[in-house]
């Protein structure tokens, strides 16, 4: 099937010289992946080496154009120029080589006939000069095993690396202060003011001034973040003029907790006494005043890099990806969608003990399973929410916290190591890709086991975050959040695992991560007033996931 003027508008990849021959492919019928000639394996995306034997003697080879549904989502929330939901966002694992899976859409069906394994085949639809590979169901054909897709979840710590010395850097940092400035919904604030609010607040709060602050760090830095972000260091050094002797900032680290993870790295490097990490999000009103023209938020002509093979076929949210995880969840252990909706619940139940989140009325479970679809088995309170607002964390020595009025949270582990494949769409699908590795790898620096802990602030941008966490850092094994989570008492405050005691992202607000790590110390400082886990001493935070992520075992002095 080809048509030039079909769904005019669709976002389109840009064409280079490493990529053409895959998005031209349909002028003749046929699909083509980059193969190497020393394995024969099939690469994708195109690389410049292959990832299995390392070679470099690559060429083109033309394949069947048949293969697997591994997963798929349908979304009913997005929508794109040329592309009106609802639409079916899939993967396809390639018959010749199944670890290649293709980001498309299927087509030419009902999707409520869609099953995971279904056999499916190649159809292509010409826009402009880009031939998008899409699928469709083929006739008569019965469902097949699905194929791997990585390390098993029960293989993964095979993986991990040992600790590389016997001396942890971990033991010469403490958390010595955390604030956050006012959140809400579309403040209607400059983002640099909830930045400042947020620090000032934190650096009060450690007993120090500004001028005792020498190193700076965030996440993602300077960029085009859009609501994602507030200039970086630059913009918040330029406000205060602090001269810090080290800073950091980048979206290419330990997830949005990452700027904790560095700055805990340089005080431990003697870099530094007293870093400042800060993160600010202002979503909620960066969209408003896109939608009333005053922010130009238009996408490009064509889209680049890790998205123009995922953008094309209307994969424009993380929303999209975890779905399809979810389904794998849901095919491979049984779970359902009241397993995530215990989680939205808890989230709430707590957030209505929290002045500042932002959504505190109670949830039902079926005022969960009856909401808005997103993109399935997601509904609006499995995603969590749009807010304006920042928080800010002070990492210092050690030894530097000993002067210090308050007594410091403490730092006993992080964890860090990638295991799986980095492109959303190549990685594992039955959890969140960037979980099951650093959660393993966190045990690994650490005598303290999950019974250990007290209060868990787990990452929870989408219900599937914070379950594929659950399972990843051992409360319960992998494929048994369905049971574990049932009821929602294990994961209650008075319960085996105190949840997101704040009310995490899905209900307090998308703080990006540092809003669990806000709270981590609230609780092992026990100042949390009505939602306060009694005798709390033991923390675990994550942030991220699908990105690189990282974890963070905090502990008190005593």
């Amino acid at each position: 099937m080809s048509s030039a003027d079909g769904g005019a508008g669709r976002p389109l990849p840009e064409l280079t010289a490493e990529n053409a021959f895959f998005w031209t492919a349909g002028e003749d019928g046929r699909l083509r992946f980059q193969e190497c000639a020393a394995c024969a394996a099939l690469i994708h995306p195109p690389q410049p080496v292959c990832r299995h034997c390392r070679g470099g003697r690559l060429g083109v080879r033309e394949v069947s154009g048949r293969g697997t549904l591994v997963s798929f989502t349908l979304n009913e929330r997005f929508a794109l120029p040329g592309l009106p939901a609802p639409y079916v966002v899939a993967r396809v694992a390639i018959d010749e080589d199944p670890r290649v899976r293709l980001t498309t859409n299927v087509v030419g069906c009902d999707p409520g006939d869609l099953e995971l394994g279904m056999p499916v085949e190649v159809v292509f639809e010409r826009h402009e000069d880009v031939w998008l590979p899409l699928f469709r169901p083929v006739p008569g054909g019965e469902p097949r095993p699905l194929p791997p897709d990585g390390p098993e979840p029960e293989d993964v710590a095979r993986h991990v690396r040992p600790m590389a010395t016997a001396d942890k850097f971990e033991d010469r940092v403490a958390l010595t202060g955390a604030g956050a400035s006012e959140i809400g919904r579309r403040l209607m604030r400059p983002p640099l003011a909830l930045t400042v609010e947020a620090c000032a607040a934190a650096v009060a709060d450690a007993g120090l001034t500004m001028d005792d602050i020498d190193g700076l760090a965030t996440y993602p830095g300077a960029g085009p973040f859009g609501g994602f972000g507030e200039g970086g260091v630059t913009a918040l050094e330029a406000a205060l003029g602090l001269r810090p002797t080290w800073h950091n900032g980048g979206a290419e680290t330990f997830g949005p907790g990452g700027s904790l993870i560095a700055a805990m790295l340089a005080v431990a490097g003697g870099l530094a006494r007293h870093v400042l990490c800060f993160r600010t999000v202002w979503e909620a009103t960066y969209n408003a005043l896109a939608r009333e023209g005053k922010i130009a938020a238009s996408p490009p002509a064509r889209v680049g890099a890790g998205q123009s093979w995922t953008m094309p076929f209307g994969a424009t949210s993380a929303a999209h990806s975890l779905a399809q995880n979810a389904q794998r969840h849901f095919h491979r252990y049984g779970t359902t969608r009241e397993t995530l909706g215990w989680i939205a619940l808890n989230q709430r139940a707590n957030a209505a003990l929290n002045p500042a989140a932002v959504y505190r009325d109670p949830l039902t479970m079926d005022d969960y399973l009856t909401a808005r679809p997103i993109t399935a088995p997601f509904g609006l309170y499995d995603c969590d929410v749009p807010c304006d607002g920042a928080v800010a964390v002070v990492v210092s020595s050690r030894e530097a916290a000993r002067d210090l009025d308050r007594p410091p949270v403490l730092v006993e582990a992080v964890g860090t190591q990638i295991v799986e494949r980095l492109e959303w769409d190549q990685s594992t699908s039955t959890h969140e890709p960037q979980v099951l590795g650093q959660a393993a790898h966190l045990w690994t620096r650490t005598s303290l086991r999950p019974d250990d802990v007290d209060v868990a602030e787990l990452y929870d941008g989408f219900t599937l975050n914070c379950l594929s966490w659950i399972e990843a850092l051992g409360f319960c094994g992998i494929g048994e959040a369905k049971d574990f989570l049932d009821g929602g008492k294990n994961i209650a405050r008075d319960g085996v695992l105190p949840l997101n005691t704040h009310g995490g992202q899905l209900s307090h607000g998308r703080t990006h991560g540092m809003g669990l790590v806000h709270e981590a110390v609230v609780q092992l400082r026990g100042e949390a007033g009505d939602r306060q886990v009694p005798g709390a001493r033991v923390a675990v935070v994550s942030s991220g996931g699908l990105t690189p992520s990282g974890a963070i075992l905090l502990r008190t002095d005593t």
